[in-house]
């Protein structure tokens, strides 16, 4: 038997009726089903416990499968993402019908892609008062109308002090979310490494930059106040003379995919590049 997690946006009637026609596929093919809305969904169960799921589901968008990844971080559960909202880049290119979502979980035909997480750790006074993690990016931004002025350390060494807006770090993942909306260079997600981008800097050196995965990358708050947010679903307060230390996780989030087709076709489709007729038209 199959345990399978259904992650529904709650407000889309879309993701809504799709999760009752995949519910219904699935018992019928004798599938535990549980749902993180199991009054919307019907046959489901609340979901108990997580280490026994074989998979999740998700019925939304970017923002619901970075919910699902709260859910699952830790165990090696897959999250097949079909897309009910905007872009969808973390989904499927084209949304599969119900039995073909159901026919590939039964034969077990889809493919993973794991997914590096970012950890970060807040200390003031010299103790450590929060840590988390984001599939995306962790962002430290200003949380008034005045310039934030920040310090940043990589290694153990200073490379600058930037009066701005704030500065985001993202995953391979994140960076065609927040990162590329500032600015930030696509990173294929296969590719280890971290994106640094400051946003606003006014400074002679603001550019974004590629660092490894095993650097520990440091910023420090001069500034009276400020935010930390994560994936922008998790923030908190921060002021000055904090410090956050950021590193690669030793948890990944597996992604997975039914159709075929790798992330330059993904990044194509989503952005709708133009690739028709490349090569010139021909004589």
């Amino acid at each position: 038997m199959k345990r399978i997690l259904l992650v529904v946006h709650p407000t889309r009637p879309a993701a809504e009726k799709f999760g009752n026609i995949l519910s219904e596929k699935f018992l019928a093919e004798k599938f535990e089903v549980f749902s993180n809305q199991p009054r919307l969904i019907s046959g489901t169960k609340p979901l108990a416990q997580i280490e026994n799921l074989d998979l999740v589901i998700v019925l939304g968008g970017d923002g619901t499968i970075l919910r699902a990844a709260e859910i699952v971080r830790g165990f090696e559960i897959p999250i097949i993402g079909i897309n009910l909202g905007n872009v969808g880049f973390l989904a499927e290119i084209a949304q599969p019908t119900a039995d073909e979502i159901v026919s590939a979980i039964r034969s077990g035909g889809f493919h993973r892609e794991p997914r590096l997480v970012l950890k970060y750790e807040v200390i003031r006074n010299d103790k450590s008062i929060y840590q988390g993690w984001a599939l995306n990016e962790v962002t430290v931004e200003r949380s008034s109308t005045q310039m934030l002025e920040l310090f940043l350390q990589i290694d153990g060494r200073p490379l600058s002090k930037w009066g701005c807006d704030g500065v985001i770090c993202a995953t391979p993942t994140g960076s065609t979310a927040y990162a590329f909306s500032a600015g930030g260079p696509v990173v294929w997600p296969e590719v280890s490494a971290l994106v640094l981008l400051p946003l606003a800097a006014h400074a002679l050196f603001s550019r974004p930059m590629v660092v490894s995965p095993d650097c520990e990358i440091v910023i420090d708050v001069l500034s009276k106040e400020a935010q930390i947010s994560a994936d922008g679903l998790r923030q908190i307060e921060l002021f000055v003379g904090d410090r956050i230390i950021l590193t690669k996780d030793q948890d990944e989030i597996q992604l997975a995919y039914i159709n075929e087709g790798n992330f330059t076709d993904r990044l194509v489709a989503k952005f709708k590049l133009p690739i028709e007729g490349w090569r010139g038209e021909s004589s």
